[in-house]
């Protein structure tokens, strides 16, 4: 009789750090949307950060081109030498500091960015400070790499979110050797003012501490000017930044981005890819020149469309009873205290609540818990829809239902 692939040894044989390995549970939510949506039901997707929007031409055209040409071998680990000049001049000009292509190292997305960044600095043990609520995979690959992973919270105040920077200060302690700032934050929006990270350059100078910049949403804004600790007297020689494509250009799927920061840490990243990957896909790195030096119109383009429907979404939202709905400068995310609507409906606790709203109307979205646990004290409840995924007409149909729904239980 053949074997069959779940005959073999039991859990017990796995390495243990299989059993702190988290995930993305915005993905099992996905998963539930769209097994509702086979079945008949109207989906709308407010739960995962992906945009429908197409990646603009000129950049497709070049991943076509150069796989035309051949650029489909290996190439260097780092990197093709004109994608990291690109980056390196694209930070230069929007951080006010000087980067070459030697500060860059390649990689196939963002995420890979945060992995590497914990390999190269972290031993086991050490601490991690990190944002809760924040992406999940920090807190995973912190914990699955054998260090200590230490939360640390935003806090409604004024007009939006802001960082605790008080818990910060005293979350610091022996152990504490790297910080996670993912400031334009995925989910509250967040952003530190200029004071904030002054404050923040000089709590990591005290303390010795590197930092992982994760800038994902930098160039997704809809009025002033994104800042980086990175350009900070001082903060260059110890921030690593996390620099993707995803975002910008609406390369969610082409899987590119890059790490950059001293060189010393850069060769690092590069000796992991030589042991992991050997290199990002060099035709789509073709496609990454010609996003950065070409025609900008496109990128420009896609944050035209997300702040109409940034608008929208959060009019519909903050005109709904029991929700307060802050509008955000950056991202493509809204994070309203629902309280009171969860109070009003009578579904009081978040799943609850989420799979009422998804049954009744359709409205699929995260909410606070699929950021990490919640902390001691707190006491607001707090949703995340992404409004990248939607068209406007979408997202009045879909949050006009959801505003009907709590509006029924007044």
């Amino acid at each position: 009789m053949p074997l069959h692939p779940s005959a073999g040894p039991d859990h017990a044989a796995f390495a243990s750090r299989v059993a702190r390995l988290g995930t993305e549970t915005v993905f099992v939510v996905a998963d539930e949307a769209a097994a509702r949506a086979a079945r008949g039901q109207v989906v709308y997707p407010f739960h995962l950060g992906d945009l429908d929007i197409p990646t603009p031409g000129n950049i497709v055209e070049a991943a076509a081109r150069a796989m035309r040409d051949g650029k489909t071998t290996y190439c260097p680990n780092a990197g093709i030498g004109p994608l990291r000049e690109a980056i390196a001049a694209d930070l230069s000009a929007s951080h006010g500091v000087t980067f070459d292509a030697d500060n860059v190292s390649v990689q196939p997305g963002g995420k890979p960015v945060i992995g590497k960044f914990l390999l190269a600095l972290m031993d086991r043990g050490d601490e991690v400070l990190y944002p809760d609520p924040g992406f999940p995979i920090y807190g995973s690959l912190i914990e699955f790499f054998g260090g200590r992973a230490v939360p640390y919270a935003y806090v409604a105040e004024g007009g939006g979110f802001t960082l605790d920077l008080d818990e910060i200060e005293r979350s610091v302690g022996p152990a504490t050797r790297l910080l996670i700032l993912n400031d334009l934050h995925n989910p509250t929006g967040a952003e530190l003012s200029a004071r904030e990270l002054e404050r923040l350059a000089e709590l990591v100078l005290r303390h010795d501490l590197w930092v992982l910049c994760d800038e994902a949403y930098f160039d997704v804004r809809y009025g002033g000017a994104s800042r980086s600790l990175a350009s900070l007297p001082g903060m260059l020689e110890r921030c690593v930044i996390l620099y993707t494509f995803s975002k910008k250009y609406a390369m969610t799927g082409w899987r590119l981005g890059a790490g950059v920061g001293p060189r010393r840490i850069v060769e690092i990243f590069n000796r992991l890819n030589v042991n992991g990957e050997s290199c990002t896909n060099q035709f789509v790195q073709w496609a990454g020149v010609e996003a950065l030096t070409g025609d900008q119109n496109g990128a420009r383009e896609i944050v035209a469309r997300l702040e109409r429907r940034r608008d929208v979404a959060q009019a519909i939202l903050d005109a709904t009873p029991g929700v307060r709905c802050f509008l955000p400068a950056t991202t493509f995310y809204l994070y309203p205290d629902v309280t009171g609507a969860m109070e009003l409906t009578g579904l009081t606790d978040y799943e609850s609540f989420r799979r009422g709203v998804l049954e009744a109307t359709g409205v699929s979205m995260c909410t606070r818990l699929h950021f990490g646990p919640e902390l001691p004290g707190e006491t607001r409840r707090y949703l995340r829809f992404a409004y990248s995924g939607l068209s406007t007409e979408r997202i009045r149909d879909g949050l006009g239902r959801l505003k009907t729904f709590v509006e029924r239980h007044q």
